[in-house]
């Protein structure tokens, strides 16, 4: 990961096609999915069938990341919440991976559920990386 630090050349800040996110917009996103589950993971454990609200992931990537962004800075970010989100993941047991929140596009969603799509959404999104970058590199 260390690697990912210096953008050399722009690679990083390469956006494939207009619109598409660059690999630093695919890392901005999954710090951004890791405080958005991080609150959701506590919402619902902590409160009873709490309202999760849904939002737009290029609206946060766009309005809350330059494209300059040190890749470093986002990757000390994400660090600590991911592992701070597997210490209570860890930590619960079968009633709590049970417990449902409100998910306001998707409906009903228990902590379980969430805590396995974040494992596939960072899948896509590491794809989306790679394929931003070795579009870049084209270039």
């Amino acid at each position: 990961m260390r690697q990912l630090a210096t953008d050399a050349g722009g690679l990083l800040s390469t956006r494939p096609e207009p619109g598409e996110w660059a690999v630093l917009g695919c890392l901005a996103h999954l710090v951004d999915a890791e405080i958005v589950m991080s609150s959701r993971y506590r919402w619902v454990l902590a409160e009873d069938q709490p309202a999760i609200q849904g939002y737009d992931q290029d609206f946060w990537v766009d309005n809350l990341h330059p494209d300059d962004e040190p890749a470093d800075e986002l990757l000390s970010t994400f660090g600590p919440l991911r592992a701070a989100n597997l210490r209570l993941w860890q930590r619960s047991g079968e009633a709590e991976r049970a417990r449902v929140g409100l998910h306001s596009e998707r409906g009903p969603e228990s902590y379980d559920l969430m805590f396995r799509m974040i494992a596939g959404h960072d899948l896509v999104h590491l794809a989306q990386a790679r394929d931003a970058l070795a579009a870049a590199r084209r270039r």
